[in-house]
């Protein structure tokens, strides 16, 4: 039983990175993505090949998966972001899209659909990360350091001409903006960070394949975003905590056939997000903000 709590308090906290990396472009920057679950992938993936091929440690794994995914990330900014609104979500699936093809069909590199196997564990100078306890903390402190980097980003200089293109994109540019060159280092950015997940995720589960990265894992961190809270920090931390949990306590529920959980949490999941627009724009931890003022 805690095995099972330990794990599952892992993937929160991964999920939770990948949440407030998006909410970096979608709530701050008012860019809807809907491939971070291809940069998260490749993140993944590039980690593996260097702790695999290089016997790379962590720390060169993470710092080369977020190279590579904030370089692939201006395939997607660089031309999609001279256009707007749904021009971008159309570029950004497609991109997801061909990532996906790209893992599954790169049986060289990628291992194709059966995956990449028999990861070693995440490795520090003179220290080896062994246990599910021991993931669980670098999972959470990976967390606060994207957070606090978050932070630090939102409330710079950068995140307020963020803040001023989401909400009025020509009177950024008329006020001296350079609105491409922000936009596309906040994708940058938050592609970058996303691969920080990608890392833990690999070495936490020493496997992975093409069906974590799919575009439903892009629209559930979007409803995640959505669910707790656009353009605040801890909004999307409470979303990923919501959605992940509620298939556990279905599970416990007694007297549900396990094969029906899926459709009601579906069904959860498509009611929640309905009342919400309707009674909660703002999300849950921001109507929880806006209640303590």
């Amino acid at each position: 039983m805690w095995a099972y709590l330990n794990n599952l308090a892992v993937l929160i906290t991964i999920n939770a990175i990948l949440a407030v990396t998006l909410n970096f472009v979608l709530g701050y920057a008012g860019i809807f993505s809907m491939a971070h679950a291809a940069f998260f992938g490749i993140g993944a993936y590039t980690a593996a090949l260097v702790a695999i091929k290089l016997g790379g440690g962590f720390l060169l794994a993470t710092a080369a998966g977020m190279s590579v995914a904030g370089l692939l990330s201006l395939a997607l900014a660089l031309p999609a972001l001279r256009v707007r609104g749904e021009y971008f979500v159309a570029a950004s699936l497609g991109l997801q899209m061909l990532v996906l093809t790209l893992f599954s069909e790169w049986k060289a590199v990628t291992g194709g659909i059966g995956g990449i196997t028999n990861i070693p564990p995440a490795r520090f100078p003179g220290f080896e990360v062994s246990s599910p306890q021991q993931y669980l903390v670098l999972a959470l402190v990976c967390l606060a350091l994207v957070m606090w980097g978050v932070s630090r980003l939102v409330n710079s200089s950068f995140g307020r001409s963020l803040k001023a293109i989401r909400d009025d994109e020509t009177a950024a540019s008329a006020a001296g903006k350079n609105v491409a060159v922000v936009k596309t280092l906040a994708v940058v950015l938050s592609s970058a960070l996303a691969a920080v997940a990608g890392s833990l995720y690999a070495f936490f589960l020493s496997f992975i394949n093409v069906e974590s990265f799919t575009l439903d894992t892009s629209v559930y961190l979007m409803a995640m975003v959505i669910i707790g809270g656009t353009a605040t920090l801890w909004g999307p931390v409470v979303g990923t905590v919501l959605i992940l949990l509620l298939p556990a306590v279905l599970s416990f529920l007694p007297g549900l056939p396990q094969t029906e959980v899926g459709s009601i949490q579906q069904i959860i999941y498509g009611l929640a997000m309905v009342l919400l627009m309707i009674y909660r724009p703002g999300g849950l931890w921001a109507a929880k903000s806006k209640a303590g003022r």
